[in-house]
């Protein structure tokens, strides 16, 4: 495994756990922007918990790349729904927040 797949999926696995840990706390810059998207607040320690499942995952690929792969597709499904749900909300200019996350881990998943 070379260098260049460890440093990018251990950023991305730090980027989207940092994601599920604010989501989890219920940080302000996370928090407002669900609720303005019309996200139920008994479905935000799922979503956290699904992130953070996700980047253990991205880790855990490390040492058995199915793993890591697996974790890639379902945060490329979870952030590719949170596209959606920001397009479903009209809130075309904070679209951006959730590709910020997904494009990381199709490249992770692109170098796996």
């Amino acid at each position: 495994m070379s260098t260049t797949v460890i440093v990018v999926t251990v950023l991305t696995a730090a980027w989207v756990g940092f994601s599920g840990f604010s989501l989890l706390r219920r940080a302000d810059f996370v928090a407002k922007p669900l609720v303005e998207y019309g996200v139920p607040a008994s479905w935000w320690p799922w979503l956290g918990a699904a992130k953070a499942a996700g980047a253990a995952g991205l880790l855990a690929g490390l040492a058995v790349p199915a793993i890591g792969v697996a974790a890639g597709i379902g945060l490329v499904a979870y952030f590719l729904g949170a596209v959606v749900t920001v397009l479903r909300a009209r809130s075309y200019r904070t679209v951006v927040f959730p590709v910020l996350y997904l494009a990381p881990v199709v490249a992770t998943l692109a170098l796996a």
